[in-house]
């Protein structure tokens, strides 16, 4: 059983807790806020634990992040706690794939059973988490704090989609099967130790901030405003990238041990990355 205590003063939570619409609003908005999206343990070559307990221990009492597993896993402990009914999901990349190229079921989202019906909760698609919990219904534009998303039918399933200036970007197609904690493992262990794997291979780190939202893709440091504007910077040194992993994302690194190491060698000997058409950050892919 989660900590619940502690999960809610770690997003800063302190209203009701009926399982209710308003109470996942809340919540579903403040922990990416809270909680920075980021590989730092695939991307340097430690294990990734989804076991409740290993997932309460590094994001809640460590003070770090975690990818789609990690973040989704952590919101489904907590919710289930405050009386919430919660199914796993699992859905297919679209977000940064090339067109016709199918994937793996490889992310992680949520379905939350409702008095006003089924709605999906996903804290873990990077830079394009939603900032809100969207209702399980086709072609209807949804607002949330910061963009506007929909989904929309097909295959036997629904793709989710976030408006992009006049046009629909595609982030994850998905139907509703239910996936167990053995199904995660699975899905993460290739996602955190194949070779070719996006958080293997590159450095990914994002949250969303009162502004807009703010990524770190291997040395490029990316501000996003809500009004477009974009401010991107390159980070010199292992110094700056730790500076602003602690500072900007909030990140407690005292436990990773060799961390800085792996710091320095991504700024002296940066190796080659995979970026897709978009470097911003990604779901498991």
């Amino acid at each position: 059983m989660i900590a619940l205590d502690a999960y809610l003063a770690r997003i800063g939570y302190d209203g009701p807790r009926a399982p209710t619409l308003d109470t996942l609003r809340a919540i579903h908005a403040l922990q990416p806020r809270a909680i920075a999206f980021e590989n730092l343990d695939s991307w340097s070559g430690r294990r990734v634990d989804l076991s409740p307990a290993a997932i309460e221990r590094k994001l809640v009492h460590g003070r770090r992040g975690g990818y789609c597993y990690e973040q989704n896993g952590l919101l489904a402990h907590a919710l289930r706690a405050l009386g919430f009914e919660v199914r796993g999901l699992a859905g297919r990349v679209r977000w940064g794939i090339p067109e016709g190229e199918t994937r793996p079921r490889s992310h992680m989202l949520l379905h939350v059973e409702l008095a006003e019906g089924p709605y999906l909760a996903d804290v873990g698609f990077g830079q394009t988490t939603p900032l809100a919990p969207l209702r399980l219904v086709h072609d209807v534009e949804q607002d949330t704090p910061l963009e506007t998303y929909r989904l929309r039918a097909e295959d036997g399933g629904q793709v989710l989609e976030v408006k992009s200036g006049e046009a629909w970007r595609a982030l994850y197609w998905f139907d509703l099967t239910e996936q167990l904690a053995a199904d995660y493992d699975l899905f993460n262990w290739w996602v955190s130790t194949h070779p070719e794997s996006h958080f293997v291979r590159n450095l990914i780190v994002t949250r969303p901030t009162a502004a807009g939202r703010v990524t770190l893709f291997g040395r490029e440091l990316t501000y996003r405003r809500r009004d477009g504007d974009v401010e991107q910077r390159t980070l010199a040194s292992a110094d700056a990238l730790r500076d602003v992993l602690e500072g900007e994302f909030g990140l407690d690194l005292s436990g990773l041990d060799g961390i800085h190491e792996a710091l320095r060698r991504l700024v002296e000997v940066e190796r080659p990355v995979s970026k897709p058409r978009s470097v911003e950050a990604r779901a498991c892919s």
